[in-house]
């Protein structure tokens, strides 16, 4: 059973500020979504319908729909440290 992935516009702005070796690995999560939409690691979304799967420090937001077997990536984002940002920041 094959999936069908739709990559909304908003994803191809994200993947642009991508580097190379990392979109590399992008691609290849998002091409095995049509094979297994919901993979081993894969997070259901608390917050909004969706799920989302970690590729090194990017997360890729999806949707699935069963019905139509049509999986849909609306969002890559990048996984921030927040803690790790401001203590480099500060003169020890």
């Amino acid at each position: 059973m094959k999936y069908k992935i739709v990559i909304e516009k908003r994803v191809e702005k994200d993947t642009a500020r991508i580097p190379a070796h990392d979109k590399a690995n992008i691609d290849q999560a998002i091409l095995s979504l049509a094979t297994d939409p919901r993979p081993h690691g894969c997070k259901k979304l608390t917050d909004r319908e969706g799920y989302r799967i970690r590729v090194g420090n990017y997360r890729i937001l999806y949707t699935i729909d069963d019905e139509t077997q049509v999986v849909v990536v609306y969002r890559i984002k990048i996984r921030l440290n927040m803690c790790f940002r401001v203590l480099s920041n500060q003169q020890i």
